[in-house]
């Protein structure tokens, strides 16, 4: 069978900030298929949509109250035909956002469950005894405090990784998967080209023992799940999974295992936190850190029998020009050399909305201005432990979740053209400059950048399939690697830092594939880097 997905680029849609057709501030599935042909040009083989399933909105849609309707915010299950039928003419295929590790506490499930201790929907849920007068053990939310909630109603507490109104599933019970697969089914039959699996890792939990991730029936579990569902077609499926090393992903990604098309994996993402503590805490990136992390997931996953995923951002990460670049003088080199780096790498990248124009963090003043709930929920409990306000703003505006969720950026219009209303969430004032109509009209901008990459990607394959060899030779900030297939062999070469770096590689450079600045350096014998520049090269 022809895997597709390996040298397709996947957009990632945050369906509240990629555009709003009706006026209300909310971005909608209309306003997503009017950008199709957008979408189209760019050259992207398929959107993951975030999800679009009805939800009382706690946890920004990943708290779904009903997997088989759409919230009446983003439209009708009709505007959901329409989008996946008008994708699909494009050659776009529709992957959802599949959250299955837990529901909203106003799923009907939940609400029958949290009935009586003798409801048939109570093992739907994870419920345990109390100790003493007090949870049944440590186990942490992902959102701040216990895991666990006591429910008045029964005298029991259920478990929730996340936030309370988004209790888990028990994955122990066969009628839990049972009726996930038949939901599944019902997206398939519609004509969806696969899934996106929200923190599907945690579905194999052990809650007794205080297991998280990777437990011991999580593989069985899927092995079952692709059974049932997306192993009778060609369908991609990507698992979020924060806790995979190359060995795990392996397990997850090999065909011969029947479970998922590939992972995302989070080291490389994690690197500017400080060791042992929470995301808040950040430390300035180490360059041979995340040249050591890049180069072990492109060597030690066996790309024969196991597949990586490729990214910097997402609806969760801040923005990656921000992050790691240089969101002001240098913005667009530092997000080309960013989108060079990774976009030649072996594995399927994935494009967050607006990263192909650079868009930015958007830096808040107080927290009345966040709307994020795993940063309201940081702020007050770190607020309430003696930190200072500014310093907590601080860490919201350097990797809180809001500057990835900021709406696209589409012209210099009022609101960015996002919406004729008032936008659910701000608007980055940075629009009036940085929008997909001045990047389109420009031929040396990051939007033309992801442009080349794509096509270069479906027309090379080299980049599928080629051998990777990472270079040690460069310096700390320069990272460089090769691409070998057949008679073919490429070099790659990045400048991670905002400074001239020198490189001496005896290359012979036969042909300039892409690059970040006017020229690439004649000879590559003590050859001077740029700030962040970047180039492919094909080499004798």
């Amino acid at each position: 069978m022809h895997e597709w997905w390996r040298n397709a680029v996947v957009y990632q849609i945050y369906p509240r900030s990629f555009q709003d057709s009706n006026g209300d501030g909310i971005g909608d599935i209309p306003g997503i298929v009017s950008r199709l042909d957008y979408l189209a040009e760019l050259g992207i083989d398929a959107i993951w949509l975030s999800p679009v399933y009805k939800s009382p909105g706690i946890d920004n849609g990943y708290d779904i109250a009903d997997y088989q309707a759409i919230d009446p915010q983003f439209g009708t299950m009709a505007d959901m035909d329409e989008l996946i039928a008008e994708a699909g003419k494009r050659n776009i295929r529709i992957i959802m956002d599949l959250v299955v590790n837990h529901t909203s506490d106003q799923h009907e499930w939940f609400k029958q469950s949290r009935r009586s201790r003798s409801n048939p929907y109570r093992d739907y849920y994870i419920w345990r005894d109390g100790k003493n007068g007090v949870a049944p053990n440590s186990m942490q939310s992902t959102f701040s405090g216990s895991a666990w909630q006591e429910d008045s109603r029964t005298g029991q507490y259920y478990l929730h990784l996340f936030s309370a109104g988004q209790p888990d599933l028990n994955w122990a019970n066969p009628k839990v998967r049972q009726a996930i697969y038949r939901m599944m089914n019902f997206w398939l039959d519609k004509g969806i080209g696969g899934f996106r699996m929200d923190v599907i890792d945690l579905i194999g939990k052990d809650p007794d023992h205080e297991i998280r991730e990777n437990g011991p029936h999580l593989h069985d579990y899927l092995q079952e799940m692709n059974a049932a569902t997306f192993g009778r077609g060609d369908f991609m499926t990507v698992g979020e999974t924060w806790g995979a090393t190359p060995s795990i992903a392996q397990k997850y990604s090999d065909p011969s295992r029947h479970e998922l098309s590939m992972v995302f994996q989070f080291e490389a993402m994690q690197l500017d936190q400080e060791p042992g503590k929470e995301k808040w805490d950040t430390r300035p990136l180490q360059f041979d850190q995340l040249k050591a992390v890049l180069n072990k997931w492109q060597t030690q996953l066996d790309y024969r029998a196991g597949w990586n995923s490729l990214f910097w951002n997402n609806h969760d990460l801040p923005r990656i020009v921000s992050r790691w670049g240089d969101d002001g003088r240098c913005r667009v080199a530092s997000a080309q050399m960013f989108a060079i780096l990774l976009h030649l790498m072996r594995g399927t990248p994935y494009i967050y909305q607006g990263e192909e124009i650079g868009m930015t963090n958007c830096p808040v003043k107080s927290i009345a201005e966040v709307d994020d709930i795993e940063s309201v929920n940081m702020y007050n409990e770190r607020l309430a432990a003696g930190e200072a306000p500014a310093a907590l703003i601080a860490a919201i505006n350097k990797v809180g979740r809001d500057n990835a969720r900021t709406p696209m950026q589409w012209a210099d219009v009022p609101a960015a053209g996002f919406t004729s209303g008032q936008p659910w969430l701000h608007v980055n004032q940075n629009y009036h400059k940085i929008n997909v109509a001045a990047a389109m009209a420009a031929p040396d901008s990051v939007y033309a950048t992801y442009k080349q990459l794509i096509k270069l990607r479906h027309d090379e394959p080299i980049i599928t399939n080629g051998d990777y060899e990472p270079i040690d030779s460069v310096p700390e900030a320069v990272m460089a690697y090769y691409r070998t297939y057949q008679k073919t062999r490429w070099l790659v070469v990045a400048n991670l830092a905002n400074a001239e770096a020198t490189i001496n590689l005896p290359d012979e450079i036969e042909k300039v594939l892409i690059t970040n600045y006017s020229a690439v350096p004649a000879t590559l014998i003590n050859a001077t880097l740029a700030p962040y520049q970047a180039f492919a090269v094909a080499v004798r």
